[in-house]
C-alpha cells in the first residue's frame, strides 16, 4: 500500500484550486471513447448547476474479428435480460452516463440528448452492458459543456486550452482524494460493473476471460503450491495476496505489459514530485505514481506497474507489483503478481495516518490484469489455479479486509 506523497497532493488540492475558482464562461466540446472494455469511462468534466450538456455520438469503424454487430448509442437487438442491466428500461449497449449527484443511477443518452443540469456533477460515460459485451467497437461521443450564463460559444477539441483540460484533471484528483481520504466514500465495488463514491472503475474486466480447461502441468502445479500465499510489508505484516503468475521471459514480460498499456511506477517519492511537475509543465500526462516497496521471498518488488486516468491516479489507479520466483518452468521464468486496485484514500489502521484504500473484491483485479494481456494479443493462455493454501479472507498491511474465491490466473505469454 502507498502512502501518498503529501508535497504532491498538496501541489494538485492547490492547482485544482486555484483553477476552479476561475469561472469558464464560454462553452467547450470535448471527445470521449466510449468502449465494452470497461464499465465507466470518465469525462473528466466537473458539471454546475446551470450548465446545460449536449451529447451527441459517432461510432469507430475499428472494430476486432469477434462476429459480434457494431455498438451503436441507441442499443442492439441482442444481449442480456433487461432485468440485469445497469439501466433495465433502455436497450443493451446503449450509451448511458451517471452524474454524481444522482448516486449509481444512470440515464439514457442514445444518440443524442440534452441534460440540464441542477447541482454539481461529475459525468461518467458507459454501455447499458452486463457480463458479456452484446457488440464490438468504440463510440466516439462528443460533449458540449455550455455554463450557465455563458455565450454558448463552441469550442473545438483542437481549441480548447490545454489549462481547461488540465482544471478538469486536477478537480477531479481532488475530488477523489477530498471523498475518500478518510474512508467516507461508499463503495459499490461488490458488483462487476459498478463505478466507486470515489469515482475509480471498477476492476473487474467487462468483457470476460477466455480462459483454458486443460489443467496445468503438474510440475508448475507444484512450484506454485510451494509459493506464500501473501506478500508482507518492512514490519513484516502480511498483507495483498498473490493472485496470479506470468510465464515468460523478463523481456517478454515487460513487452506485453508495455504493450497492454500499463506504466512502470516510480519508486521514489521525491522523484514522483519532480516528474509530476515537469511533466505537467510540459503538457503532458503523468502516470507513474510512486508505489510504496513490498516484501515476497525476503526481497522487495522487482517491478511495479499501474494504469490509469492522467492524474487522477493520484488517487484511482490499477496496479500491481512483481516478483521473479526461485524457480523456472520447462526453462522459462516465472514471475509472482500481487494486484490491487485503488479507489481512493483512507486512514492507516495502523498508524493513524493517509493511505490508499483498496477495492476488497481482489478477483477483479487478477481478472482485469489478463484481460489486459488478452485483448493486447500478449497472452496465449489463461488458466485458473486453485493452490493446496488458498487465501479467501485477509487484510492488508494497512487493516483494510479483502476477499478472494482463492484462485491464481496463471498467464503463458506469447
Amino acid at each position: 500500500m502507498l502512502r501518498p506523497p503529501i508535497l504532491l497532493i498538496t501541489i494538485l488540492l492547490c492547482g485544482a484550486s486555484q483553477l476552479a475558482a476561475q469561472v469558464t464562461t464560454t462553452a467547450q466540446t470535448i471527445t470521449v471513447q466510449v468502449t465494452t472494455a470497461r464499465a465507466w469511462t470518465d469525462s473528466g468534466l466537473d458539471l454546475q448547476s446551470g450548465d446545460v450538456v449536449e451529447i451527441s455520438v459517432g461510432v469507430s469503424s475499428d472494430l476486432a474479428a469477434s462476429g459480434l454487430p457494431a455498438c451503436d448509442p441507441k442499443g442492439v437487438t441482442s444481449g442480456a435480460k433487461s432485468a440485469d442491466l445497469p439501466l433495465s428500461s433502455a436497450p443493451a449497449g446503449a450509451l448511458i452516463a451517471r452524474l454524481h449527484a444522482q448516486g449509481a443511477s444512470p440515464l439514457l443518452v442514445g444518440a443524442s440528448s440534452q441534460f440540464h443540469i441542477t447541482e454539481p456533477s461529475h459525468l461518467m460515460l458507459g454501455m447499458n452492458i452486463s457480463g458479456t459485451a452484446p457488440c464490438q467497437g468504440v463510440l466516439a461521443v462528443k460533449v458540449h459543456v455550455i455554463p450557465a450564463g455563458s455565450s454558448a460559444a463552441n469550442i473545438s477539441d483542437a481549441q480548447q486550452p490545454r489549462s481547461q483540460v488540465l482544471k478538469s484533471q486536477l478537480a477531479t484528483a481532488a475530488e477523489v482524494f477530498m471523498s475518500g481520504q478518510f474512508g467516507t466514500g461508499k463503495s459499490e465495488s461488490g458488483a462487476s460493473n459498478a463505478t466507486s463514491a470515489e469515482g475509480a472503475t471498477s476492476s473487474a474486466p467487462a468483457t470476460p476471460l477466455k480462459v483454458s480447461d486443460a489443467p496445468l502441468d503438474p510440475q508448475l502445479r507444484k512450484s506454485i503450491d510451494s509459493l506464500p500465499r501473501r506478500v508482507n510489508d518492512q514490519f513484516q505484516n502480511q498483507g495483498d495476496m498473490v493472485n496470479f503468475v506470468i510465464v515468460g521471459s523478463q523481456k517478454d514480460v515487460q513487452a506485453a505489459l508495455d504493450a497492454a498499456t500499463w506504466h512502470v511506477a516510480d519508486t521514489n517519492n521525491e522523484k514522483a514530485v519532480l516528474n509530476a511537475l515537469m511533466q505537467t509543465y510540459d503538457s503532458k500526462d503523468y502516470l507513474a505514481m510512486p508505489m510504496s516497496t513490498l516484501f515476497l521471498f525476503g526481497r522487495k518488488q522487482d517491478f511495479g506497474y499501474e494504469m490509469a486516468e492522467p492524474i487522477a491516479m493520484v488517487a484511482s489507479r490499477h496496479h500491481f507489483r512483481i516478483w521473479k520466483a526461485p524457480f523456472m518452468w520447462k526453462g522459462s521464468e516465472v514471475w509472482c503478481g500481487a494486484g490491487t486496485h485503488d479507489i481512493g484514500f483512507a486512514k492507516d489502521k495502523r498508524n493513524g495516518s493517509v493511505t490508499h484504500k483498496i477495492d476488497p473484491a481482489v478477483d477483479g483485479e487478477r481478472d482485469n490484469i489478463g484481460s489486459s494481456l488478452q485483448k493486447a494479443n500478449k497472452a496465449k493462455t489463461l488458466t485458473y489455479y486453485l493452490p493446496s493454501n488458498p487465501v479467501q479472507e485477509a487484510k492488508n498491511a494497512t487493516g483494510d479486509g479483502y476477499h478472494s474465491d482463492g484462485r491464481l490466473l496463471v498467464i503463458f505469454l506469447q
